[in-house]
């Protein structure tokens, strides 16, 4: 009778062990889950882009790390950097791929897609004072955009009147190029940027 009881006591302790165990797990997932949804938030209210259309949270930490970053002609650094050397670190460090450095070539590796067809990560072209492409930025939902302008990095719409003016196409990464990229290109400064 006695191991019959220790029995019964030992299994009542396991189970609520278990009980415990997976209540502090919701707990620590809803916590994780509410302070995602924080976070989330307050990135989409800082850069002007609807909560709905915030899914990458990656790209909108690596965005907001970067904002106020100094322009510099050529730069690739936290200390300077324009915005094709922007472009590529954001998609080194965000979607783990290696594209170029100059804002044509990079042209060259999209597919064009219209204004009213960019998805967030999709990247936005502009011919500003000159025939071919001088600006690229990438694109974060709700007609905004991040890039390297010449008063930094910055959050930018392109509803704007300036950058509206010389929008020339959006374009979206090929999956060609997306299966071959890993690390193929070497970075090379001193870019025709315009911004």
């Amino acid at each position: 009778m006695k191991k019959f009881a220790l029995a019964i006591a030992l299994t009542f302790t396991v189970l609520a062990s278990q009980a415990q165990t997976k209540s502090v797990a919701s707990i620590t997932e809803d916590k994780t889950d509410e302070q995602d949804g924080l976070a989330k938030t307050y990135l989409s209210q800082i850069m002007g882009v609807a909560l709905s259309a915030t899914s990458n949270m990656k790209l909108f930490h690596f965005v907001y790390d970067w904002i106020g970053t100094p322009y510099h002609f050529g730069g690739s650094s936290r200390k300077g950097i324009d915005c094709s050397a922007f472009t590529k670190e954001l998609y080194s460090e965000v979607f783990n791929l290696d594209i170029k450095r100059n804002s044509r070539d990079i042209f060259s590796m999209v597919n064009p897609v219209a204004k009213d067809e960019l998805k967030e990560g999709d990247l936005v072209f502009f011919k500003i004072h000159s025939r071919r492409i001088s600006h690229v930025g990438i694109y974060l939902g709700g007609g905004r955009f991040a890039h390297a302008s010449s008063r930094g990095v910055a959050i930018s719409s392109l509803d704007d009147n300036y950058y509206s003016r010389y929008f020339y196409r959006g374009g979206r990464l090929m999956a060609s190029f997306k299966d071959e990229l890993s690390s193929s290109t070497p970075a090379t400064n001193g870019e025709e940027d315009n911004n």
